[in-house]
């Protein structure tokens, strides 16, 4: 009994792993991007500066939910989720 459990427990910390690592590439290509995008604008036209920074800030904030979804699923399988 105590055999399986240690597998278990190896196999809740590897997906918990596998899901904070696929969970953040995908915020981190997209705040890159939006960021990237946003500079370029600015560069282009300054006087419209102000209203970039401020949608992309918040495009970043609404992006980053999703690291943080993963973070709390990792969270979950490694804590919560009893082995039955």
């Amino acid at each position: 009994m105590e055999y399986n459990q240690f597998y278990l427990d190896a196999f809740k910390a590897l997906a918990a792993g596998l899901c904070m690592g696929i969970g953040s590439i995908g915020p981190a290509i997209g705040e890159g991007n939006a960021v990237g995008k946003a500079l370029e604008g600015m560069a282009r036209q300054p006087e419209a500066a102000g209203n970039l920074r401020t949608n992309m800030i918040l495009g970043c904030a609404i992006t980053e939910t999703t690291g943080i979804y993963s973070l709390v699923i990792s969270l979950l399988l490694l804590f919560v989720f009893k082995n039955g």
